[in-house]
């Protein structure tokens, strides 16, 4: 299904087609990426998933040849333990229907609020305030059935949160990816409202971050391998976040190229060492039996986080933009800027069209620079929210043996070999100490 998105998606003759592609396509890669996951955890144990964790996200970067490949692949080499229940009644009665349609309806209303919120309706609006309420609503009622003995295997067991560390582990989750989301969205925005940069080229600038984020990711991984210990490397990362987000805040338009490179880098490391240490820290309390659900719950998290780090951003920046708009001598600017306008029309095509103007060029720079630093100090607040989150786990220790009726195939047992591989005669068999029995051998 990924692939068959990223090919309509390519294809699209309008936007509604486009639009259709891309829903294709999440519904796959929200697949692949759950899929994996579950793969790497019913493969190693919990103290060694850390170091596979980081490196299956670049696979599906090039969408259509290595989705191929990757299919082909899959049927060929993957080998791995599964129930084989051949009942396609079975199989749907373990489906939490009810669960995921109120889940998914709940989420839609919540997604309605925030897409429209304080751009297309005021935050006031009866047309943002009740899709708000209803998804929030539909969430209380989501959890409250899973609860129930009606959902025999329910999406999100309520287990899962009642130790405080999974369900800290889950809230960091969440808010690792809001400050993704930010940095993502709203780096480029800053280079191209106060930087002069193209689109093409503000997404050059952003090299940095996409960059550095995988080392520092593979590092953390490897550590948490080795020391058994996930809360000093989040520490690390949070506080990498909490400076990198204070640095962001000095960001203007006379900012030289290598201090917003050196930031980007500083919080590439917090995003980084933060990514593969989430959910090793949900699972640690946990037994292995919930793997699937809680890794879907962790998944779910990170891509609900993306929502609000997208949204509670905008919200406090095109708020913060109609406070400073009356800084605009020019009424009509003034009027481009509020409402959202100020984002949709962050480029250096609008601020040349100010350059008759000097006055008003430097009214709306200045807008743009105090409505992302406001924006950047939320940013924060969440970053010490983070941190803080990590006091609330504890430190379980980490399984160093795989617990699950999954993994791989074992291969069938071909009895003593020598040591060029052939079967062992009987009387090289009688002759093998390791055949002895056990009283022998201990003798």
């Amino acid at each position: 299904m990924f692939a068959i998105g990223s090919a309509v998606s390519g294809s699209a003759p309008n936007t509604a087609a486009l639009i259709a592609g891309r829903t294709i396509q999440g519904i796959g890669g929200g697949g692949i990426n759950v899929m994996t996951e579950i793969l790497v955890c019913d493969l190693c144990p919990l103290r060694e998933r850390a170091k596979y964790r980081v490196t299956w996200r670049w696979i599906f970067y090039m969408n259509l040849p290595i989705a191929g490949v990757a299919l082909v692949l899959l049927f060929i080499f993957l080998r791995v333990q599964y129930r084989k229940d051949t009942s396609g009644r079975g199989i749907l009665r373990r489906i939490d229907f009810g669960g995921n349609a109120l889940l998914i309806l709940s989420v839609i209303a919540t997604l309605v609020a925030l897409t429209y919120g304080g751009t297309l309706y005021p935050w006031g609006s009866w047309r943002t305030i009740v899709p708000l309420v209803l998804g929030a609503l539909g969430l209380v009622a989501f959890l409250a059935l899973q609860s129930t003995s009606y959902i025999p295997e329910p999406t999100m067991p309520l287990r899962m949160f009642a130790n405080r560390t999974s369900l800290a582990g889950f809230a960091l989750t969440f808010i690792h990816s809001i400050l993704i989301f930010q940095i993502t969205y709203y780096l480029p925005l800053y280079f191209q409202s106060l930087k002069n940069a193209s689109p093409t080229a503000s997404g050059v600038y952003v090299l940095p971050t996409s960059i550095a984020a995988m080392p520092f990711a593979i590092c953390a991984g490897i550590g948490l391998s080795k020391l058994g210990k996930y809360r000093p490397i989040m520490l690390l990362g949070c506080i990498f976040l909490s400076v990198s987000f204070g640095l962001f805040s000095m960001l203007d338009a006379k900012s030289i190229t290598a201090f917003w490179i050196g930031i980007q880098f500083l919080g590439a490391a917090g995003v980084g060492v933060l990514l593969p240490t989430t959910l090793p820290a949900v699972q640690a309390p946990l037994e292995d039996a919930d793997t699937a659900a809680i890794t879907a719950t962790w998944g779910f998290l990170r891509a609900f986080g993306g929502v609000w780090g997208i949204s509670v951003p905008a919200t406090v920046f095109n708020s913060r933009v109609n406070q400073l708009a009356n800084r605009v001598p020019d009424p009509h600017v003034q009027q481009l800027l509020i409402n959202g306008g100020a984002y949709a029309r962050a480029s250096r095509e609008f601020l040349h069209s100010l350059d008759p103007v000097p006055t008003v060029k430097a009214a709306v720079i200045s807008v743009y620079t105090d409505a992302l630093q406001l924006t950047w100090q939320v940013g924060i607040g969440f970053s010490v929210l983070a941190f803080l989150t990590v006091f609330v786990l504890k430190e379980v220790p980490m399984r160093e043996h795989l617990e699950t009726d999954f993994g791989l195939d074992a291969p069938k047992s071909v009895g003593p070999q020598t040591d060029d591989g052939a079967p062992l005669s009987g009387a090289e068999r009688e002759s093998d100490p390791s055949n002895l029995p056990s009283l022998e051998k201990g003798l």
